[in-house]
């Protein structure tokens, strides 16, 4: 079991509305890039990116290298996260 510290960091890393919208949008559209995540959800590049690189942090986020991009997706505790934030709603 994650100690209480590393449960906290966790939590914290989604517990805002556009890192949710990000994990939401990453489960429906695996492999996108900041620069996709950011048009998608009508934000800006720099922010998505703030956000992306916290999500990632966490271990929520994997990111793959294609050439020159770096395409994002879900890890599997990024999907038992959304499971868990979906029941919720």
């Amino acid at each position: 079991m994650l100690k209480t510290r590393a449960i906290e960091r966790v939590v914290r890393s989604f517990a805002n509305h556009r890192r949710i919208q990000i994990l939401d949008l990453l489960d429906t559209n695996p492999e996108l890039s900041v620069g996709e995540i950011g048009k998608k959800l009508k934000i800006s590049l720099k922010l998505a990116s703030i956000h992306i690189r916290k999500l990632t942090i966490s271990g929520m986020v994997m990111k793959k290298s294609q050439g020159k991009n770096i395409r994002h997706k879900l890890s599997s505790r990024g999907h038992f996260v959304l499971t868990f934030i979906r029941t919720l709603e």
